[in-house]
C-alpha cells in the first residue's frame, strides 16, 4: 500500500512538472528542445501517410458498399469479432425480381423470355461483384486497416512517449538553469565582506549555507539532466526507426494497390463478357420479334385494306396510284404500292373518313382529272 502511494505521488509530481513545462512553453516563458529537420520531415511524412490512408480506406469502403447502414453493420460485426452475414448484391436482387416478373407475366411470351435472359445475366453480374468485393477486402482494405490499427498506433504511442521525454528534459534544463543562477547569486553574497555594523553575523552564515545548498541542488539537477537526456535520445532513436519504417509501408501498400487494380480489371472484364453474351442473345431475339411484328403488320394491313374496299369504291384510287401520280413519299414501293408499315396510318385516316358515310348516301365518284393550268 505504501509502495502504491509513493508511486502515485511520484507520478503526480511528474505530471505536474510536465504540465508546468508545457504551459510555460505555450506562453513563451520556457525554452523548448527542437528536433532536427530530418526527424521533422519523417514526422510530417508519417502524418500525411496516415491521413491519406484513412481517406483512401473510407472511400474504397463506399465504393464497395454504397449503403451506409450496411457499412455500419459490418463495422459493428468486426468490432464484436463476429462473422459478417452474407448479403445479397443489387444485381442478384434485380435478377430475382426479373425472374419473378417473368414467371407471373408469362415465361413463354417474348417479354417473359427476355426477362429470364436478363435475370440470368444480372445474377452472373451479382456473383462477379460479390467475388470482387471479397477479393478487394482481403487484398486491399485489410492491409490498410492493419496499418492504421497496428503500426500507426505503435508510432503514436512512441511519439507521445517521446513528447513526454522531451518535456522532462526541458524541465531538467530549466531546473538546472535556476539552480545555477541561485548558486551564483548566493556565492556573490557569500564573497561580500560583511559589515557588522549594519548586518548581523548570522545573515552571513545563512548566505554561506544557502550557497552550499544551491550547489548541491545544481549537482542534483545536472545528474537528472544527464538521465533525462539519455532517455530522450533512446526514445528519439526508437521513434526514428518506426518513422523510417513508413517506407516499407508504402511498398506494401503499393503491392496491395496493384492487386486491387488487378481484381477490379478482372471484375469489369467478367461484366463485359456477360453483357456481350446477353447482347448477342437479345440480338437474335430482337430479329425474331421484328419478323413477327412485320408479319402482324402485314396481316393487319391486308385486313384493313379488305374492309376499306368493302366500304368505299374510291379506295382503289387511294391504295394504288400510278407511278407518275404517286407523291414522293418514302412509304411508296417501287411499283407505286403503299408499304405496310406506312399503310397503317393512311388506313386509319381513310376508315375514319369513310365511316362518316351512310349506306343511304352513295359514295362520291372518283375526282375528275384537272386539266393543265393556264
Amino acid at each position: 500500500m505504501d509502495f502504491n502511494m509513493k508511486k502515485l505521488a511520484s507520478d503526480a509530481g511528474i505530471f505536474f512538472t510536465r504540465a508546468v513545462q508545457f504551459t510555460e512553453e505555450k506562453f513563451g516563458q520556457a525554452e523548448k528542445t527542437e528536433l532536427d529537420a530530418q526527424f521533422e520531415n519523417l514526422l510530417a511524412r508519417a502524418d500525411s501517410t496516415k491521413n491519406w490512408t484513412e481517406k483512401i480506406l473510407r472511400q474504397t469502403e463506399v465504393l464497395l458498399q454504397p449503403n451506409p447502414s450496411a457499412r455500419v453493420e459490418e463495422f459493428l460485426y468486426e468490432k464484436l469479432d463476429r462473422k459478417v452475414p452474407s448479403r445479397v448484391t443489387n444485381g442478384e436482387l434485380l435478377a430475382q425480381y426479373m425472374a419473378e416478373a417473368a414467371s407471373e407475366l408469362g415465361p413463354t411470351t417474348p417479354y417473359g423470355k427476355t426477362l429470364i435472359k436478363v435475370a440470368e445475366a444480372e445474377k452472373r453480374l451479382g456473383a462477379a461483384e460479390r467475388d470482387f468485393i471479397h477479393t478487394a477486402s482481403i487484398n486491399f482494405l485489410t492491409p490498410l486497416r492493419t496499418f492504421l490499427e497496428g503500426d500507426w498506433k505503435t508510432i503514436s504511442k512512441e511519439r507521445r512517449l517521446l513528447h513526454n521525454r522531451r518535456l522532462d528534459l526541458d524541465a531538467c534544463k530549466a531546473r538546472l538553469k535556476k539552480a545555477k543562477a541561485a548558486e551564483a547569486k548566493a556565492t556573490c553574497e557569500g564573497d561580500t565582506v560583511p559589515d557588522f555594523q549594519e548586518t548581523r553575523p548570522r545573515n552571513y552564515i545563512l548566505s554561506a549555507s544557502a550557497s552550499a545548498l544551491w550547489n548541491d541542488e545544481a549537482d542534483k539537477a545536472e545528474q537528472e539532466l544527464r538521465v533525462a537526456q539519455t532517455e530522450f535520445d533512446r526514445q528519439a532513436e526508437v521513434t526514428r526507426l518506426l518513422l523510417e519504417g513508413i517506407s516499407s509501408t508504402h511498398v506494401n501498400h503499393l503491392r496491395c494497390l496493384h492487386e486491387f487494380v488487378e481484381s477490379q480489371t478482372t471484375y469489369y472484364a467478367q461484366c463485359y463478357r456477360h453483357m456481350l453474351d446477353l447482347q448477342k442473345q437479345l440480338g437474335s431475339s430482337s430479329l425474331s420479334t421484328a419478323c413477327l411484328a412485320w408479319t402482324l403488320t402485314g396481316s393487319l394491313a391486308r385486313e384493313a385494306t379488305r374492309r376499306a374496299r368493302s366500304l368505299s369504291p374510291t379506295w382503289n384510287c387511294l391504295a394504288k396510284q400510278a407511278p407518275s401520280q404517286a407523291p414522293a413519299h418514302s412509304g411508296l414501293g417501287r411499283r407505286g404500292w403503299v408499304q405496310p408499315c406506312h399503310l397503317s396510318c393512311l388506313l386509319v385516316t381513310q376508315l375514319l373518313r369513310v365511316g362518316k358515310l351512310t349506306p343511304s348516301h352513295p359514295a362520291p365518284g372518283p375526282p375528275a382529272a384537272r386539266g393543265p393550268r393556264g
